[in-house]
């Protein structure tokens, strides 16, 4: 696949970069594997906006994706590669040999014919998933379980990859994609290899309009609001008064840690901000 670039004869055509999609195979999806997914603009169940920005956008059909993994060792052939709506990565439709279908997240150098299995037998190809405890020391993983059979959480963003580093107990380290080192259960399945689709990241929307077909509605500066609406907002002129950024609610918005306390924070070995 390749990044196409045009010439500025607009102004939403001067910085847009656009993927041409000639890696994709087919253009129908697998309608056995389609599912409804209804907006919530943004609101939760009183009707109460919670989460701003949200609204509008191009209708989609969700893609039934297998991240658990589970259906061991029966071979499938990759029949297809798919472009999904709902995540940038591209998905691969796999017949098995029992005549059941399902989607997977393609991973890179994963094409059309290749065949792929589930199971501790598995051989270590792109594609092929097995549990951490099967995976040799120093294997490129994605599509990563955090909690064994409750399906892939983790590196599951086109182009992304952790590394197995090390097992000790019945825990492995993992070195996710944002230098995080952290403890899973060996216990947990992941697939082989890097998540597909890595020129995704050149991509350039160039116009407002490709991103209010993602549903993201406008954002408002504090600045130019009033003081009633914001902690910025209101003065003679554009001033933020020597205020340090902040939300509407008053958080501060560069450098303030929001993240609360998780269980899970136990697991984590080294920090990615750690140097």
């Amino acid at each position: 696949m390749a990044i196409k670039k045009f010439k500025p004869y607009t102004p939403g055509r001067r910085f847009m970069a656009i993927q041409k999609n000639d890696d994709l195979t087919k253009k129908d999806p697998e309608r056995s594997l389609l599912a409804p997914l209804k907006k919530s603009g943004g609101r939760n169940n009183r009707g109460r906006i919670t989460m701003r920005h949200r609204g509008g956008g191009a209708k989609r059909q969700y893609r039934i994706i297998d991240f658990k993994r589970d259906k061991l060792e029966v071979p499938g052939k990759v029949a297809a590669i798919e472009y999904d709506p709902n995540r940038n990565a591209r998905i691969a439709l796999i017949h098995y040999l029992d005549g059941e279908k399902r989607y997977i997240i393609a991973p890179k150098e994963l094409g059309v014919g290749d065949r792929i299995v589930a199971g501790p037998e598995a051989d270590i190809r792109p594609g092929n998933a097995l549990k951490l405890k099967d995976i040799p020391v120093g294997t490129t993983v994605h599509n990563i379980e955090l909690e064994p059979g409750r399906g892939a959480k983790l590196v599951r963003a086109a182009g992304t990859s952790a590394q197995l580093m090390a097992k000790e107990g019945k825990y492995a380290y993992i070195r996710m994609p944002s230098g995080e080192l952290r403890l899973i259960l060996q216990e947990c399945m992941s697939t082989i290899g890097q998540v597909g689709n890595e020129d995704y990241e050149s991509v350039t929307s160039g116009k407002a309009g490709r991103t209010r077909w993602k549903g993201r509605r406008p954002m408002v500066r504090g600045v130019v609001m009033n003081p009633v609406d914001h902690p910025l907002g209101g003065g003679e002129g554009r001033s933020k008064s020597h205020k340090h950024p902040v939300s509407p609610w008053g958080t501060p918005a560069k450098g303030y840690r929001t993240r609360k306390k998780k269980p899970s924070d136990k697991m984590i070995v080294r920090r990615r901000y750690e140097k």
